[in-house]
């Protein structure tokens, strides 16, 4: 080989290495679909130039009465386009043991949750979901790495469908930085 073609692909690879460490996102959460509570395929390109709020979830956690304040800033801002996603697991200390009609009767009947909720998933190891791999690895996002602590953990996604941050389970979803970001 000629040495002018190794060193172009030495530069390459360095450039490459370079390009991940400063943390580019591969992709963005358009390249997902997932499956509605009530079995439908949702195609996240439709949410395109939307801000999105995903919040995995649970029915018999500490956390659950966040599912009033995330129904209000729904029906606050969803004219502005706000979407909130509601991922429900059974992950954390077994607070979601229902199927998934029997966590969109108690989200609906007990807070009257009207934004999407998704169904059933894993959002932590062998089985966990292809969105919470990206929303939980800085070299797929491009920004940080975020392991979901707990339910009611919070990821921010731009109208670009860039991840934009993780918020801990024990904020509030009404927390003057969710607000804050929901009005920028």
């Amino acid at each position: 080989m000629n040495s002018t073609f190794i060193k172009l692909i030495m530069f390459l690879a360095l450039f490459n290495s370079l390009f991940q460490i400063k943390g580019q996102a591969t992709s963005n959460i358009y390249q997902f679909t997932a499956t509605s509570i009530d079995g439908k395929s949702i195609d996240f390109k439709s949410f395109e130039g939307h801000k999105i709020l995903i919040v995995n979830t649970a029915s018999k956690c500490g956390f659950t009465p966040q599912f009033k304040d995330l129904q209000a800033i729904y029906d606050l801002y969803k004219e502005k386009g706000i979407i909130i996603i509601g991922f429900p697991t059974n992950d954390f200390a077994n607070q979601d043991p229902e199927d998934n009609k029997g966590i969109n009767e108690f989200c609906q009947r007990n807070y009257g949750v009207s934004f999407l909720m998704m169904e059933k998933i894993n959002v932590k190891g062998e089985n966990k979901h292809p969105i919470f791999n990206w929303l939980g690895s800085k070299s797929e996002n491009g920004v940080s790495n975020a392991r979901v602590k707990w339910n009611f953990q919070k990821f921010l996604i731009n109208e670009k469908g860039e991840f934009v941050k993780s918020i801990n389970p024990w904020i509030k979803p009404k927390s003057k930085k969710i607000i804050n970001w929901l009005n920028s």
